[in-house]
């Protein structure tokens, strides 16, 4: 997949079906918006995402910057999905100043040689927002490509939103998650080293440390999965500050793996979070700490009985 990025001084040679939008989180909706420009890729025309970074809400201070989906998150999920090219288009004073037909005229016409444009009911654009579903259906025949609105997805009597998505992980709520993005939540990045206190208790564990710009659920314990790029281990997991034996505000995504023997430092994992047991808390000394995290683990084998611990690494 072709990354476009920070940059305004681009050109596609070739004609593209395009997929305009946020996509925080790439949930059901906007995966249904996806499919749209995947299956033109069969007519020979190219997909295409145009996605704005940051987004309007952020830029303009209407929604925090963490995001359910970072960047480099959006990044794998589009590309395992089979998009050409991921244009990540940089909204600063100048560009967000764009009048709206000047924004079809020049980036979509252009320099996307956009045949096929796909949005959802509430696309704005523009200088001011003005831009919208109306604006681009108008100005199709005008510039020569077929225009797609697709509707929102509803799951429960509500429409899929990022909004929705986001109360529910700030909720804590990984079971109603997992069916708005269509997958579990989850944590990308790198073991690392953490103080080894879990290992010097009996139980070792594969710290992560989330970048500043992730969405983080309650601080607490989740039945969680761990997955590399072969297999996937049952686990639980800890998201919080681990404030019996820390005082640091740092973060982590500490995962212990029932009954894995191996290495993992340095590799690349994903940590899926599905199911909230219990808040963080602080205990009055080690003793207590050991005895809750036995607790814990005991009855984490008995949510994941059903699940394959996966190959041992040794």
């Amino acid at each position: 997949m072709e990354i476009i990025h920070d940059t305004t001084e681009f050109q596609i040679e070739k004609s593209t079906a395009v997929a305009i939008g946020k996509f925080d989180g790439i949930h059901a909706g906007h995966r249904r918006l996806l499919s749209h420009i995947l299956a033109q890729k069969a007519k020979g025309l190219l997909a295409v995402v145009f996605t704005f970074h940051p987004s309007a809400a952020v830029f303009f201070g209407l929604s925090p910057a963490e995001e359910i989906t970072t960047r480099a998150e959006k990044r794998k999920l589009f590309e395992k999905m089979g998009v050409d090219i991921l244009i990540e288009f940089p909204l600063n004073k100048e560009t967000a100043a764009t009048m709206p037909e000047e924004f079809i005229k020049r980036y979509l016409v252009r320099q996307m040689r956009t045949a096929y444009l796909a949005a959802g009911e509430d696309i704005t654009f523009g200088f001011r927002g003005e831009g919208d579903r109306e604006l681009l259906t108008k100005l199709s025949g005008t510039y020569g490509y077929q225009m797609a609105i697709i509707e929102k997805v509803m799951e429960g009597g509500r429409e899929i939103s990022s909004t929705r998505v986001r109360e529910e992980v700030e909720k804590g709520n990984m079971e109603t998650v997992a069916r708005l993005l269509g997958r579990p939540y989850s944590f990308e990045g790198r073991v690392e080293e953490g103080r080894k206190l879990g290992r010097r208790l009996g139980m070792p564990t594969l710290n992560l440390y989330p970048p500043a710009e992730k969405l983080l659920p309650p601080r607490g314990v989740y039945y969680s999965r761990v997955c590399t790029e072969t297999e996937s281990y049952p686990g639980i997991t800890n998201i919080g500050r681990k404030p019996t034996v820390n005082d640091t505000e740092a973060v982590s995504v500490e995962t212990y793996l029932y009954d894995f023997r191996g290495d993992m430092y340095g590799r690349e994992i994903v940590t899926e979070l599905l199911q909230f047991k219990r808040p963080e808390q602080k205990f009055p000394d080690i003793p207590s700490l050991k005895a809750q995290m036995e607790r814990d683990i005991a009855q984490g084998r008995s949510f994941h009985s059903g699940a394959s611990p996966g190959r041992r690494i040794d």
